[in-house]
């Protein structure tokens, strides 16, 4: 998923207060899933499949990491989960939502009230500290943050020292760590990662991975990461693996070396 400029994130987040995402009619097992995916670009004999027909749920309250060798469609599968892109056939589904049947602006509010995202830049204002950079895309859609869920997601990433200073101020890790805790205040139904560690060295990854492992595990959240780090993957519940467009492989429980080992198999 290619990193959208910040107006493009808080497009994604907010919309006007008056109006009301889709709601769903029953409960869904799953925070997000795909059925029989197809994501196709270009046409005739040039025309690439980058997704192949995937079929694949995401549960609600595990982390699920996402791999595979450049090309293997996942970037394209998480763009098409998030509601970022459509598919070219099959269904994707936040809940029990249908996203194929949505409008460019229902899946702007669904993706507000109920779709986190961190991607591999930060996209942070830097005339705002990092206080009112978590909370920005409530204080545009006219929200006040929960006093609660903003006081345990700042507990949890350890900004607490942190939120007056402005991102030029923060570390690279501490500046993706608002990052994501600005997608985590609102508490959304999923949070999608795009290699969110990508531009961090590993104390500030190591850090990062921490902070979304207790996201899952402290307050019941969904992310979905795709990442080329087997060591990254490893924190996460379940790792699912892509080839050419098609999932080829699962490991529950997964270890940097196991992962490792999935990895080469699949020329990644």
């Amino acid at each position: 998923m290619r990193n959208p400029p910040p107006y493009m994130v808080l497009m994604m987040s907010t919309a006007p207060e008056a109006a009301q995402a889709p709601v769903a009619t029953n409960a869904a097992t799953a925070a997000a899933r795909a059925v029989a995916a197809v994501k196709e670009y270009g046409r005739g004999a040039t025309s690439v499949r980058a997704v192949d027909g995937i079929t694949l749920e995401l549960a609600r309250g595990r982390f699920t990491a996402i791999m595979g060798p450049s090309g293997s469609g996942k970037s394209t599968l998480l763009h098409c989960m998030a509601g970022l892109d459509r598919l070219t056939e099959g269904s994707t589904y936040i809940g029990d939502v249908e996203l194929g049947s949505l409008s460019d602006k229902e899946l702007t509010l669904l993706r507000r009230a109920k779709v986190g995202f961190i991607f591999q830049t930060f996209n942070l204002v830097p005339t705002l500290d990092a206080l009112d950079n978590i909370v920005l895309p409530l204080t545009i859609a006219g929200r006040k943050p929960d006093q609660a869920a903003l006081d345990e997601v700042v507990r949890i990433t350890g900004l607490g020292d942190r939120l007056s200073h402005r991102p030029a101020e923060l570390s690279g890790g501490q500046q993706q760590r608002v990052a994501a805790a600005r997608a985590l205040v609102s508490r959304p139904e999923i949070i999608f990662a795009d290699e969110p560690t990508g531009n961090l060295d590993s104390r500030a990854s190591a850090e990062l991975l921490d902070f979304l492992g207790h996201a899952v595990t402290d307050l019941g959240q969904t992310i979905a990461m795709v990442t080329h780090d087997p060591l990254a993957a490893s924190h996460a519940d379940r790792v699912v693996f892509l080839a050419d467009g098609r999932v080829v492989e699962e490991m529950a429980s997964p270890t940097a070396d196991g992962i490792l080992d999935v990895m080469r198999h699949l020329g990644g």
